[in-house]
Parts: C-alpha cells; sequence; structure tokens
C-alpha cells in the first residue's frame, strides 16, 4: 500500500473503531502509531515520533488551562452556583410565557461563562431545571429538549475547553479564541430563547406550563432581592475575574483558569459548601479529567503527524484547490463532514479528525483561523443533540434517574434546538465580523 492509502486507510479505521466502543486516544494513538510504522517500515520512528508528541504537546504551560478551568468547573458546581444562576434566572423570566424555559437558557450561558462544560451544564440543569418544569407542567420532552440545547453553550461561551483544544491544534490563542466565542455565545443563547417563545406561542402542546403560570409567578416572585444579590454576586465576581481579567489583558488564560479555580473555592468556603472530602474529591476528579483530555490532546499529535508523513493533509488541500471550489462550497461541505461526523463521535474527536485536514488548504482561501475554529466548534457541537451519540442527551439520560424519560424522548425534544443552532451557524459563517468583532477591541 502507498502513505496515501494508508493515510486514508487509517482514518476510516479510527473512525470505525471509536464508533465500535474502543477508546478514542487508544484508537487515534494505536492506529497512529501502526501508520507510521507501516509507511516507514521502521518501528523506531514510529517510537520517535510518539515521544514526540508527548514532549511537544503536553509539556507547554498552555495545557496548564484545562485542568485549572475543570477545578474551576467542578468547585462552582459543588458550591451550588448552577442552583443560584437558576433560581435567579427564574426570578427575572417567570412572568413570560415559556419563562422556566428562557431563563434555564439562560442560566446555562451565565453557568457556561464559569465553567466551560457542556457535560457540567447537562448534568446540574437536569437535577435543577428539569424537575421544576415538569412540576410547573411544562412537557417532559421540552424540559429535557431545553437542557440539552442549552447545555452545548459551554463548549462555546468562555471559558470552553473545546476552544482550547482547537486553539492547540491550530496553534491559535487562546485568549484570541475565548473572545471569538462571547457573541456567537450570545447570540446562540438569544436563538434558542427566541424559539422558546415561538414554540410556547405556536406550538403550546409541546411545550406545555402556560395553566401553571401564576403558581409559577406566585412562586418565584417571593424571592427578595437580598437572596438575589448574594445569589447573583459570586458569578459576577468570577465572570469579571476570569473573563475581565483576559478581556482586559491583566493576566494570560492560564492565569485566568488559576486564578478562577481560587476564586470559586474563596466562594465555596465562605458560603460553607466545601468539606475537605468533597475538595479532595474534585482534585481527583480534575485530575481524571485533564488526564483524558491530555492524553486525547497526545493521541492527536500523533494522529496529525501520521497524516503529515503519508502527506494526506497536502493531496486533500491540493485536491480541494485544483476542485476550484468557491468559499461557500467550501464551507458547506466542512460543515456536512462536521455535522455527519457529529453524529457518532464527540465534538474533541471531530475538531481532532478533521481540523488538521483543512488547515493545508485554509491559507489559499484567506480563511481566519479564530473564524474557523468558532464555525468548527458550532458545527461539532450540532453533534451532540443527535443520535446515535448526542453526549448531551445521554448525559441527560443517565442523570434524570426516571424509567418514563425515554432516549427518544430527549432527542425529540433536542431537534428543535439543533435545527436552531444551524441556522446560526449559517449566519455566523455569512457574518465573520460576529465572531472577530470583539478582538478588534482586545489587548490580545
Amino acid at each position: 500500500m502507498s502513505p496515501i492509502e494508508i493515510g486514508v486507510s487509517s482514518v476510516v479505521l479510527i473512525v470505525f473503531f471509536i464508533y465500535t466502543g474502543l477508546y478514542i486516544p487508544v484508537a487515534l494513538g494505536l492506529i497512529s502509531f501502526v501508520g507510521v510504522w507501516i509507511i516507514r517500515d521502521n518501528v523506531d520512528i514510529a517510537v520517535a515520533l510518539l515521544s514526540e508528541s508527548v514532549s511537544d504537546t503536553i509539556s507547554a504551560l498552555t495545557f496548564a488551562a484545562i485542568p485549572l478551568f475543570a477545578l474551576m468547573g467542578l468547585i462552582t458546581q459543588k458550591a451550588g452556583i448552577g442552583r443560584d444562576v437558576y433560581e435567579v434566572a427564574n426570578f427575572i423570566f417567570y412572568r413570560i410565557r415559556g419563562g422556566l424555559g428562557i431563563a434555564t437558557v439562560a442560566a446555562n450561558a451565565i453557568f457556561a461563562s464559569i465553567t466551560g462544560s457542556s457535560i457540567a451544564s447537562a448534568s446540574v440543569f437536569t437535577k435543577v431545571a428539569v424537575p421544576e418544569m415538569r412540576r410547573f407542567g411544562f412537557k417532559t420532552r421540552f424540559s429535557v429538549g431545553v437542557v440539552a440545547g442549552s447545555s452545548v453553550l459551554g463548549m462555546l461561551i468562555p471559558p470552553s475547553n473545546m476552544l482550547i483544544i482547537y486553539a492547540i491544534v491550530t496553534e491559535q490563542s487562546i485568549g484570541q479564541m475565548f473572545i471569538a466565542g462571547i457573541v456567537p455565545g450570545i447570540l446562540l443563547a438569544i436563538a434558542y430563547a427566541g424559539l422558546i417563545l415561538f414554540l410556547a406561542y405556536f406550538v403550546p402542546r409541546f411545550v406545555g406550563g402556560q395553566q401553571s403560570a401564576g403558581i409559577a409567578a406566585e412562586d418565584w416572585a417571593s424571592m427578595n432581592w437580598f437572596d438575589f444579590s448574594a445569589k447573583v454576586t459570586p458569578v459576577i465576581i468570577l465572570v469579571l475575574v476570569v473573563l475581565g481579567g483576559i478581556y482586559g489583558g491583566i493576566v494570560t488564560p492560564v492565569e485566568a483558569g488559576a486564578l478562577g479555580a481560587l476564586t470559586a473555592l474563596i466562594i465555596a468556603i465562605v458560603k460553607r459548601a466545601l468539606s475537605l472530602r468533597d475538595f479532595w474529591e474534585i482534585l481527583v476528579e480534575t485530575g481524571h479529567i485533564a488526564a483524558s483530555i491530555l492524553f486525547l490532546i497526545i493521541s492527536a499529535s500523533m494522529y496529525s503527524r501520521m497524516l503529515g508523513v503519508a502527506g494526506l493533509p497536502t493531496l486533500f488541500g491540493d485536491f480541494l484547490i485544483h476542485m476550484e471550489l468557491t468559499l461557500v462550497t467550501l464551507m458547506v461541505i466542512y460543515v456536512i463532514m462536521l455535522i455527519l461526523l457529529g453524529t457518532i463521535l464527540d465534538t474533541s474527536s471531530i475538531i481532532l479528525i478533521i481540523v488538521p485536514l483543512f488547515l493545508g488548504v485554509l491559507d489559499s482561501y484567506g480563511i481566519d483561523l479564530v473564524w474557523f475554529g468558532i464555525v468548527t466548534v458550532v458545527g461539532a457541537e450540532i453533534g451532540l443533540l443527535t443520535p446515535p451519540l448526542g453526549i448531551s442527551c445521554f448525559v441527560i439520560k443517565s442523570t434524570i434517574d426516571d424509567p418514563s424519560v425515554s432516549l427518544a424522548d430527549i432527542f425529540i425534544g433536542a431537534l428543535p434546538f439543533a435545527v436552531t443552532m444551524l441556522l446560526v451557524l449559517i449566519v455566523l459563517i455569512a457574518y465573520p465580523v460576529l465572531s472577530l468583532g470583539l478582538l478588534n477591541f482586545s489587548f490580545l
């Protein structure tokens, strides 16, 4: 077999093994190692490339942002900040038809800005929002769909682990990626709120809850402004510390992660929401999260090097250039690939598999890699809501602990949000300024 044939076969095999359930980093690393071995007919070269993949990736200071933001997210989750944010959002939106759904979106957007994890958002708000929405008469499919749809905001609104991974793969500034994700994240949250209003007024049988609006208003209006301030102040502090520090050029993203984790720890201690045992469990879980992500990045680095040895990115780039595709056609092809892969792979795997293939052709189109990263993350996020993988939907199913709520109910409830996300993606592609505009005012 030629190097090109081996490269193409390796991509197919990686997708196949991941789809059959093999641990993603193992699939990437094993196939890449064997691919280099076969291409060069020398196992020492494969070992050397594996060693370089380790030393040239996770040894960089940039990777410290991953465990630090994971630590911050876990502490805020344990401190009950997610529940506080949801109660504040309900206090603001309870008068609006479908207001609890909008409150869930708003709370998820705020929670995402201090955790950066869709999985954490899906887990927290399944426990917090779904029971409340069902208590006030909202349909089960709508309730779980709102949580599933809004949970993906954690992948886009900074700090986001996916933006960190993309920045590392493409050697872009993590700070610039964070800033570029702000407006698209807010736009997506607004689009979700608009969708909920549309469904509440024009498809009320799908939403439900209208008959309980008076009860909800009476229940949530009891919150006084002192309670409101006590619940919202920690969130404001964390957002100012993390995003304010990065956006103002005061701290680097890594330093912002450390400062955010320390601030979250202080808040949790002040709230008396964190015991020594809890803190130890959080540290252990942070280690697990960091290890899994860093292992994935090492494997992906090996995969990228294997593709380079096979010459596949150059060949693929030349193929696209010789086809003389317009930028619109290229982006259509790219988005379709993102969505199709999203039905079987998680977002990080999609970024690590598909982005290296397209990097070689982007310069010829004058594509900004920061904007391309936002498009990539949003496109890959759609897969979090679509079968058969739909990670956010699976997290909700495993968290809700209710046999009457089927996985099909969650996927059906999430479908309108997946369609809305696709429409927002089209807008972001058509108007790059939405992603890049804030960079003109940053110090990064």
